[in-house]
């Protein structure tokens, strides 16, 4: 992958930092020791996301957390008490918009979780398409053992990837799991050794770079929207999409690279121009 070093550094008080790596977006939740999340953080999650859906040589994301222990402890539980039920209400909100918008992200997001993932910490991991779990993390969604439940997603994203029973486990019972585990009920898409979750999820987010950015938008709702709609309509929502894509030029492209037994040059690849290729 090329890697052009290209960084935009949020103000330290965000808690994240975004870098650019051609096509490739890199998003760190850097707020230690924990990398809890905070108003600041999740509002610059927003805002960068928003940033990246505008950019259309952006096609791919990674989140990774700082450091060696934590992908993301979630929530300062402070702010939940700090000031009663309206700044619960507030801070409920922001995590709900933040990681929404994460999940409405257009292009292939994916979690390195390269270390423990609790609460919102794992929260931000299922709001992504793929998760990447070192051999050493730990996930789990305690809120109810502190008198709270999941705010940002938790009780609907994890029950669609793991099954009714094993999400009961995790949020009614406060089951823990390792890595094992999750990657045994579908919680996460592989495991690695430590210390290689954030190389393995760059590379396969540069994989994801090959595709048409067109299909693999339309791709993505339809994977997505399968979740609430029933099969005839998804049915005729694929051949729509389908058909939608012969008003772009991804299929002359896609279908005449193969054919001519080259790379695609798709429209919105941000190296083109660089290499000298045309639209």
């Amino acid at each position: 992958m090329t890697i052009d070093h290209e960084s935009s550094h949020d103000d330290e008080h965000t808690g994240l930092r975004l870098e650019r790596r051609g096509a490739v977006a890199l998003i760190t939740i850097d707020n230690p020791p924990a990398n809890t999340w905070h108003e600041a953080s999740l509002a610059a999650l927003e805002r960068h996301i928003e940033t990246l859906n505008a950019d259309a040589g952006n096609q791919a994301l990674v989140i990774v957390g700082a450091g060696e222990k934590f992908f993301s402890a979630g929530a300062d539980l402070k702010r939940f008490i700090d000031g009663g039920k309206p700044a619960a209400l507030e801070m409920a909100t922001r995590f709900g918009q933040a990681f929404e918008t994460l999940g409405a992200y257009r292009g292939v997001s994916i979690a390195a979780i390269n270390g423990y993932a609790m609460g919102g910490g794992l929260e931000c991991a299922l709001a992504c398409d793929i998760r990447i779990a070192e051999r050493q993390a730990q996930l789990a969604l305690p809120e109810a053992k502190v008198g709270l439940l999941p705010c940002a997603g938790g009780t609907q994203h994890l029950p669609w990837l793991v099954g009714e029973g094993w999400a009961k486990r995790m949020i009614l019972c406060g089951e823990r799991i390792d890595a094992a585990r999750a990657l045994a009920i579908g919680l996460v898409e592989e495991v690695v050794d430590t210390g290689a979750a954030l190389d393995t999820a760059l590379e396969l987010a540069e994989r994801s770079t090959r595709q048409s950015p067109e299909a693999l938008t339309r791709c993505k709702r339809l994977i997505m929207n399968a979740r609430h709609q029933d099969l005839p309509s998804g049915y005729r929502m694929e051949r729509e999409l389908f058909l939608e894509l012969f008003d772009t030029d991804s299929p002359t492209e896609g279908i005449g690279a193969f054919l001519d037994k080259r790379e695609p040059r798709w429209r919105c690849d941000p190296d083109s121009t660089q290499r000298g290729e045309g639209s």
